[in-house]
């Protein structure tokens, strides 16, 4: 998503960026403790569960209530700074994720845990556009590179070392804290960079004005929770009619939204002219299919390894650290391998995550929970290398045919499928796990991976459809 939305800038010639040296140390640490936020979780999971006594809806919700507030906010919050400052609307984000935080730490009951998960989401939504933007606007040439180089690389060292910070910080138990810990961690580091936001970032804003689409926000957001809410809740209650009338809901909602993005609206969230992009549908389609698969994974792996083979939190984090392995070792030289292979590599990525998740089901059919997780390494290895192959090439593919004027809201859109397919991932892979897991862990982490796995090769598939460069 960097480098994508840095493409959407006009060229210019480089010139000495004007900034102070705080300047990415700020924004780098607000990247990496939202990205931090979004995986730590997973090993808190049990933990959190057992004391507050929260039901499988309940666990679901701790992690797609997040992915599901950061969706819909993603292009607004950009659209915020671009008309009223982006370093005002970052120190806002900031501000409000570090109180949040405390919420999420201090939370006495599931509800107020998933209240400030959203909240966490709405707040990472505001500051993430902003960081880009700045960075963007501040650099230039080599320098920009640079400068986005080290902000995917904070992201991605937040996403592969999450789950072992947390399994660090819950054996620790930090004053009797636990699982709170996880949580109560970014108020410190919040407020000392929010210290810093105005000595270090410079003020900024779009030279034309876009405004906001209420209207279109507020129905997609409805849209989204009337799809995901009954997904969520629908096992644990029965499926009683409400689920269906809210699934049934949501269809009318979509295509009100559509019509409103269509005919109605002066600034749409959407820009129907995106759909006409070559490539564009598809490649957002293939977002949606491959995170799916993404955060569903995670929670259904700390699940297994945790109530199924009886890991702590630090055992369950420091098994984590194979996928991390293969993610870095690939991730490093994936542009490489897209610049020589094009859609391919995406194929090439997925096929070796497919490969991994089937290696990981016959393996957890073979030691099932009695046997020694470890087994589970190479799986997870090579899951991780492919994993690393895909992320850059599949967001590159679905922008490879949209016009220049046009990259900035693609890329926002673009980021906001990933986020639905989070959430959307967690509600219905996470019902798998939850129906099958009455046949035992084993059995219900099994089907879960050979579905992941067939997930992967659906994007593959989708993939050779995507533009060739």
């Amino acid at each position: 998503m960097s480098t994508t939305l840095s493409a959407a800038a006009p060229a210019r010639a480089a010139r000495p960026a004007q900034h102070s040296r705080g300047l990415l140390p700020v924004l780098l640490t607000a990247s990496f403790v939202t990205t931090l936020d979004f995986f730590v979780v997973n090993v808190a999971i049990p933990a959190l569960q057992h004391d507050l006594h929260a039901g499988s809806a309940g666990v679901q919700w701790v992690v797609a209530g997040f992915g599901l507030a950061l969706a819909v906010a993603l292009v607004p919050a950009g659209r915020l700074g671009d008309r009223f400052g982006r370093r005002r609307i970052f120190a806002l984000g900031l501000l409000l994720f570090t109180l949040s935080s405390a919420a999420c730490g201090l939370a006495p009951d599931t509800g107020s845990l998933v209240a400030g998960r959203v909240l966490q989401g709405l707040s990472a939504a505001l500051m993430g556009p902003q960081v880009l933007a700045i960075l963007r606007d501040t650099y230039t040439g080599a320098a920009q590179a640079k400068a986005f180089g080290r902000y995917a690389l904070s992201m991605g060292v937040g996403a592969v070392l999450g789950q072992l910070i947390g399994g660090l910080l819950i054996k620790a138990d930090l004053l009797g804290l636990g699982w709170r810990s996880c949580f109560l961690v970014n108020v410190p580091v919040g407020l000392v960079t929010l210290a810093f936001v105005r000595r270090c970032l410079p003020e900024s804003t779009a030279p034309e004005k876009t405004g906001l689409d209420l209207t279109g926000s507020a129905l997609v957001s409805a849209a989204l929770t009337a799809l995901v809410l009954p997904l969520i809740q629908g096992q644990a209650q029965g499926w009683p009619l409400w689920t269906w009338l809210c699934l049934a809901g949501s269809a009318v909602l979509f295509a009100l939204f559509a019509l409103h993005q269509g005919r109605l609206a002066r600034h749409p969230v959407l820009d129907p002219r995106l759909l006409r992009e070559p490539g564009f549908g598809v490649g957002v389609l293939s977002q949606l299919a491959f995170n799916l698969g993404q955060a569903s994974f995670f929670l259904v792996l700390a699940l297994y390894l945790q109530q199924g083979h009886g890991l702590d939190a630090l055992g369950s984090g420091l098994l984590f650290t194979a996928i991390g392995g293969g993610y870095l070792l690939t991730s490093l030289n994936a542009h490489r391998v897209a610049a020589r292979l094009g859609r391919a590599a995406v194929a090439l990525g997925t096929g070796g995550m497919a490969v991994g998740l089937v290696v990981l089901a016959l393996t957890a059919q073979r030691v099932g929970t009695a046997g020694s997780a470890w087994w589970l390494a190479p799986g997870l290895f090579l899951d991780g290398l492919g994993m690393g192959l895909v992320l850059a090439p599949l967001t590159g593919g679905a922008l490879a045919g949209v016009r220049p004027q046009l990259v900035g809201s693609a890329a926002g859109a673009v980021a906001t499928m990933q986020q639905v397919g989070n959430a959307l991932g967690v509600a219905l892979v996470g019902n798998l796990f939850y129906r099958a897991v009455a046949h035992g862990y084993t059995h219900a982490f099994t089907l879960s991976m050979l579905v992941l796995a067939g997930l992967e090769l659906a994007v593959a598939l989708l993939a050779a459809r995507l533009p060739r460069a």
